[in-house]
C-alpha cells in the first residue's frame, strides 16, 4: 500500500525519513510533505495514488475524496471530524479514524489560561504599560472561589474540571451524558439555564454536532450574569458570534475568549469579535504545543500501524 502525509504535521525530516524506512520493510510506500497546502488541485495531486492519507484539519470535501480512487482509509490527526466528508466516506468504505487525546492537556490549559487573562486583565494590560500607562484603579479577580460552568464533559471538559478544582473554584456542568468520574470530583451537573444563570465563566467544551450548533446564542447569553465570561475554545459555531458580539458591546457579559471560529483564520477585518469590547482571541492554537503534537504523531502513525496489520 502507498501511504502519503499531506502536510508536516510539526514532524520534522528525520522522523519522516525514519517513517519512510519503517514502512518500507514492512512492504509499503511513503511519501510526505513539509509544505501545508490547503487548494484541492494540490491535495488531489498528492492524495490521488495513496491507499492510506494521514491529514489534520484540512478540508477533505466529497468533490477532492472523488479524485481518490484508491483511498481505504484516513487517519485524522485532530479529534473533531466536521472538516471531512463523512458522508462519502461511508458510501465509498473509507474508514476515518481520529487522534482523540493527543490535545486533552493543552486545550484545558488554554481554556483556563484564558479564564485568568481575563479575570487579571493580563492582555489589557500589556497594552497600558507599552503605551506609558499604569494600574489606575483597575482591581483583578481571582479565580478562586469563582463559578465556573462547563458545557460538556468529555475528555478536555474533564481535565479542565480538575485543573478548576486545584484552583479552588467550584464546577457546575451541563453534558448530554453525565459521567460519574465527574461526579466523583465534586462537579455538580444541572439544565444548560441553570448552568448560564449561576455561572461567572462558562467554559464550552462541546463537539459541534446539529444539537450544538449555536447552543449559545443570544437567548442563551440574556441569562448569563453582566459580570461573567465566556470562554470558547471548542468550534466557533457552537455559539452565535454574531449575538456574543452583540452581548459584549451591550454590557450583557463582561468578556469573551474564543480561540475558534467559524471559519479559520485568518479572520477577515470585519469579522464581529475583532470589533467587541474586552475579547480575547487567538488564532486556533489550543491543541498546537509541543507536547501535543509529539502525542499527536505517536496516535495517528500508531493507528496506520494497526490499520496495515490487518
Amino acid at each position: 500500500m502507498k501511504i502519503t502525509c499531506v502536510e508536516p504535521l510539526g514532524i520534522s525530516r528525520d522522523k519522516f525519513e525514519a517513517l519512510g524506512q519503517h514502512y518500507s520493510a514492512m512492504g509499503h510506500t511513503f511519501a510526505y510533505h513539509l509544505d501545508r497546502r490547503e487548494d484541492e488541485e494540490t491535495l488531489a495531486a498528492r492524495m490521488a495514488d495513496a491507499d492510506v492519507v494521514v491529514v489534520s484539519n484540512i478540508k477533505l470535501s466529497a468533490t477532492l475524496l472523488g479524485c481518490c480512487q484508491r483511498l481505504k482509509y484516513l487517519s485524522v490527526a485532530f479529534t473533531g471530524l466536521d472538516h471531512i466528508d463523512l458522508q462519502y466516506c461511508a458510501q465509498h468504505n473509507i474508514e476515518v479514524q481520529n487522534a482523540a487525546g493527543y490535545s486533552t492537556t493543552a486545550v484545558s490549559e488554554l481554556a483556563v489560561g484564558m479564564m485568568l487573562d481575563l479575570l487579571r486583565q493580563v492582555t489589557h494590560l500589556d497594552g497600558t504599560i507599552r503605551q506609558g500607562g499604569s494600574r489606575g484603579t483597575l482591581l483583578g479577580r481571582e479565580l478562586r472561589g469563582k463559578v465556573v460552568g462547563l458545557v460538556g464533559t468529555g475528555a478536555i471538559g474533564t481535565a479542565t474540571a480538575k485543573l478548576l478544582i486545584a484552583f479552588g473554584a467550584k464546577v457546575i456542568a451541563y453534558s448530554r451524558t453525565q459521567r460519574h468520574e465527574v461526579e466523583a470530583l465534586g462537579v455538580e451537573y444541572c439544565s444548560l439555564d441553570d448552568l448560564l444563570r449561576r455561572a461567572d465563566i462558562v467554559s464550552l467544551h462541546t463537539p459541534l454536532t446539529a444539537d450544538t450548533r449555536h447552543l449559545v446564542g443570544a437567548d442563551q447569553l440574556r441569562l448569563m450574569r453582566p459580570t461573567a465570561l465566556l470562554i470558547n475554545t471548542a468550534r466557533g459555531p457552537v455559539t452565535d458570534i454574531e449575538a456574543v458580539a452583540a452581548a459584549l458591546r451591550e454590557g450583557t457579559i463582561a468578556g469573551a475568549a474564543f480561540d475558534v471560529f467559524e471559519q479559520e483564520p485568518p479572520l477577515p477585518s470585519e469579522h464581529p469579535l475583532l470589533h467587541a469590547p474586552n475579547c480575547l482571541l487567538t488564532p486556533h492554537v489550543a491543541f498546537a504545543t509541543e507536547e501535543s503534537f509529539a502525542a499527536r504523531a505517536e496516535i495517528v502513525f500508531g493507528h496506520v500501524d494497526q490499520y496495515l496489520a490487518r
